[in-house]
């Protein structure tokens, strides 16, 4: 059965008459009766700007298609059976729409007929008049897909380094520049082009983000600063993971699943009700597309470096209304450091339905699993114990042979989006997801060797496990309404989330019987001291459950004014108990905020055609898991964060730029004590009350011109307390980062170049080592290379090149931990 595809015109296409200002205060109020009121006319179209400039990259010819439309701003419907395995060389420069259309269908034996609606697909034979193609147009009116419902916020098949929409700031579906928050995109494009495959590759090279990496990945000694505070929100196409405080764990996740990562800087209340003023990663996965397509990868490279992915998307009934998706990827690989290697293991699979031209449902699952050996929570020390450093080799570990890292992330998910009316929706979304890790630690970062005997280093040794699972509902309803003439915007919804786990405790650190020493660290293998005995000690039981309703209002006072306001309320408790074998004791820790308040408060100004000003506010509200050194945990962190900045959607909208200033003030800010633990063997902080982080950033990313896709930022942070004192001196204050590539069409069948550089200024750490020195890692930039050949349109080799010039450097301060030295990737990529 044939199925029909409407695509509406672009924002730019349906601009309106700025009006006259009314008082904001009976704006509001109007704007609240305006959801009893009929639905209104959909609104005056303008015709599209003459031979606007198109960048559709080769590949399925009905995702080009679609792209096509949106950017030329017409409607298009097309039988999506006609279009199964048809592929595209793409098209690239003005053109004018049939031009561009023409070029597109170009030996698929399709033409693009106009028609009283737009355009419809007939056979390549010449039509003999109007009405015939108007018979063909009314044959596709089975089934209705509405192509931009997500406002081109998928990215794969796109070619662009940016993306069209995104929801995670206000969970309104807004343009980057409409969004009153920094909020970067890491595309499925820049993911491939830089052959990205863990979600901290794409950390490390998103905007004003930083890896201040003191183990191998993953390690809870690894945390990910932005602002001047430690990122620990996670989420999943939009949906909050808690897994027991224990976010380090997502570090690890692989993304071959994955369409792009939106990262909102800045306070995110509205999307996860706690949280810090940090940022909130936000991992999109692969949906179905609507014909079929298919890709094989295949990788190799340094270190013995093995992966392989396959990705098939296809329609499962002949109208295409049910399609299904399935991805699968394998990795084994050595590393620079010696003894360590992983493997990974990924398996995903989602079905999306038609159920009705307005009803659409999906279900899915997603497995991955992550092993590592050798693993090392840290580097080797730093310092002699005559005070003066050591200089280790990049390839010399600190684990122990037997140290081990075992990971397994689940999820079986489904959801429903359902057209309410013209204007308005209901989305629902039911997640039940599990996380089961094992850390076996052996590394060795304890104590200074001596110079010449290599005595004096000991090892750190313990274990820690879980299997947190997580239900979560989520249901919220967008639309828009009419007040004072012109329509306004409003999110409304309620989430509900439970996480729970029973794991036995084990010793960490200091073992009856055991002696961590090793005898002679410059010829240590790793094989001693052997594994200390550490059977479990304990029964832990947690049980976190959040639940909270949440609203955004954006009302239109003027054609060029917007103004947000929202609030998420939330009820946050968990319940801890701890009984210990020895005693049989039993103790318990519960604690539970009720009725905390996120407010949130915005406005956009378009002050020209293509750029916006605009302000936000949000206020800081996070429980924290960190503890002191006598064993209690940190009152929760508290305070507000303010943003200011310019947005700019720049050349046919194919280019994004912004500039913010922020500042956040904060009490109860956790900060580590160095070398000292809690009782449970647990990292010691202080609380820091009256702290401030203030800074500004500066990003670009689109297309510059055809072909030429970028990505370059800036951002520069400065966190001190109450006395003007710097704070996090680990974490570079200014950091820079460039992606970039260039599609050369007239080689071949396309040879696209491009790179990557990232640049950050110096670090250090006081106190440290016998001598209590400053560690200081000075400034230091990191370059890639990427070189891609297309063969034809379907298949094409890839090489990347990282640290292309081996720049030595230490990731972060404390221990002899180095970053990756020079490494290369190739690999050999078929689409079907």
């Amino acid at each position: 059965m044939p199925s029909e595809l409407f695509l509406r015109p672009s924002r730019r296409l349906r601009r309106r008459v700025p009006a006259r200002l009314a008082p904001l205060a009976a704006a509001a109020g109007l704007a609240l009766a305006g959801l009893l009121a009929a639905p209104l006319p959909a609104s005056a179209q303008a015709p599209a700007a003459a031979a606007p400039s198109f960048d559709i990259p080769a590949g399925p010819l009905d995702q080009a298609l679609v792209r096509f439309a949106q950017q030329a701003g017409v409607t298009l419907s097309m039988d999506a059976s006609r279009l199964a395995g048809l592929r595209t060389d793409g098209l690239r420069g003005s053109r004018g729409v049939d031009e561009g259309f023409a070029q597109l269908l170009r030996g698929s034996g399709l033409r693009a007929v106009r028609s009283a609606g737009g355009y419809v697909l007939a056979a390549a034979e010449p039509a003999s008049s109007a009405p015939a193609a108007a018979q063909d147009a009314a044959s596709l009116a089975t089934v209705t897909v509405s192509a931009d419902a997500e406002r081109g916020a998928a990215t794969e098949g796109t070619g662009s380094y940016t993306t069209q929409s995104t929801s995670t700031s206000t969970r309104l579906n807004l343009s980057p520049r409409e969004t009153p928050q920094s909020i970067s995109v890491i595309t499925r494009q820049r993911i491939d082009d830089q052959g990205l495959t863990q979600l901290t590759d794409v950390i490390a090279q998103t905007p004003g983000l930083v890896v201040a990496q003191g183990g191998n990945t993953g390690s809870d000694s690894s945390p990910i600063y932005s602002r001047g505070f430690g990122v620990d929100t996670y989420l999943v196409d939009g949906v909050r993971q808690l897994n027991s405080g224990y976010t380090d764990i997502f570090q690890t996740y692989d993304i071959a699943t994955v369409d792009r990562v939106e990262v909102l800087r800045g306070a995110s209340g509205l999307m996860s009700g706690i949280g810090t003023p940090g940022a909130a990663i936000n991992v999109i996965r692969k949906r179905p597309v609507a014909g079929f397509q298919a890709l094989v990868r295949g990788e190799l490279g340094s270190w013995a470096h093995r992966r392989a992915e396959a990705d098939i998307s296809t329609p499962l009934n002949e109208a295409g209304t049910v399609r299904g998706r399935l991805i699968a990827a394998m990795q084994k690989s050595d590393s620079y450091i010696d003894r360590l290697e992983e493997e990974r293991k990924v398996l995903y699979g989602v079905v999306e339905a038609d159920l009705t031209p307005d009803t659409r449902v999906h279900a899915g699952f997603s497995w991955q699993r992550m092993e590592s050996t050798g693993h090392a929570r840290g580097g080797l020390p730093a310092y002699y114990s005559d005070g003066t450093r050591t200089h280790w080799r990049v390839s010399d570990s600190a684990a122990a042979d037997w140290a081990s890292s075992y990971r397994r992330y689940g999820s079986v998910f489904a959801g429903i989006e359902h057209q309410l009316a013209p204007d308005w929706k209901l989305k629902a979304t039911a997640i039940r997801s599990w996380t089961i890790y094992d850390e076996v630690l052996g590394y060795a970062s304890g104590g200074n060797p001596d110079r010449f005997t290599g005595a004096g280093v000991s090892l750190w040794a313990g274990r820690w496990a879980a299997d947190p699972r997580q239900d979560t509902l989520d249901v919220q309803v967008t639309g828009k309404f009419d007040a004072l003439g012109r329509k306004h915007d409003l999110v409304f919804g309620a989430e509900a989330s439970r996480a729970t786990y029973t794991t036995p405790g084990y010793n960490l650190w200091y073992f009856d019987g055991w002696s961590s020493a090793i005898p002679n660290i410059h010829l240590w293998n790793g094989a001693w001291p052997a594994q200390p005995y550490n059977p479990a000690n304990s029964m832990l039981t947690s049980d976190e459950r959040l639940y909270s309703a949440y609203g955004t209002l954006r009302f239109r006072p003027a054609d060029s004014l917007a103004v947000l306001v929202g609030a998420r309320v939330t009820d946050w408790r968990r319940d801890q108990s701890t009984t210990t074998f020895r005693t049989g004791r039993t103790t318990y820790n519960d604690r539970r905020e009720t009725g905390q308040v996120t407010p949130y408060a915005a406005v956009v100004w378009d002050f020209s055609r293509d750029w916006s000003a605009y302000a936000s506010y949000t206020d800081i509200f996070k429980p924290q898991n960190n503890k002191t050194a006598s064993g209690d945990f940190l009152d929760p962190q508290t305070g507000a964060s303010y943003e200011v900045g310019v947005k700019g959607s720049v050349l046919d909208d194919r280019l994004n730029v912004s500039a913010a200033v922020y500042k956040a003030k904060q009490d109860n800010l956790p900060v580590a004590i160095p070398n000292t633990f809690a009782p449970d063997g647990s990292a010691a902080y202080e609380p820091k009350s009256g702290t401030s982080t203030r800074g500004f950033e500066i990003e670009v990313s689109g297309e510059m011109q055809p072909g030429w896709q970028l990505s370059a930022a800036f951002a520069r942070n400065m966190t001190r307390d109450r006395d003007g004192k710097r704070l996090l001196t680990q974490v570079p204050q200014n950091t820079l980062k460039l992606a970039t590539s260039y599609r050369i069409a007239g080689i071949g069948h396309g040879l696209t170049v491009g790179g990557a550089l990232r640049w950050q200024s110096e670090i250090y750490s006081d106190d440290m080592g016998p001598a209590k020195l400053r560690f200081v890692q000075p400034s230091y930039a990191v370059a890639d290379l990427m070189l891609r050949y297309a063969f034809n349109p379907r298949l094409a080799a890839t090489l990347n090149i990282y640290n292309v010039f081996d720049k030595r450097y230490y990731n972060t301060t404390g221990n002899s931990y180095w970053g990756a030295p020079r490494s290369a990737r190739v690999s050999l990529e078929a689409r079907f």
